[in-house]
């Protein structure tokens, strides 16, 4: 199982959806890290969609 957050290459740490940005590539949903835009790994990004702060 993929672990509820991920730390960037950047530094940053991922744990929620808020901190990923969407980005479309032609059919393709791709997130990346909303401080860099480095490409987040899909099965990481899959958990961490569905998280919200609230």
């Amino acid at each position: 199982m993929c672990p509820a957050t991920y730390t960037c290459q950047c530094g940053a740490r991922l744990r929620y959806r808020q901190d990923m940005e969407r980005r479309l590539e032609g059919a393709r949903t791709r997130w990346v890290c909303r401080d860099c835009g480095t490409p987040v790994p899909s099965a990481t990004a899959e958990v961490l969609r569905h998280r919200d702060p609230s």
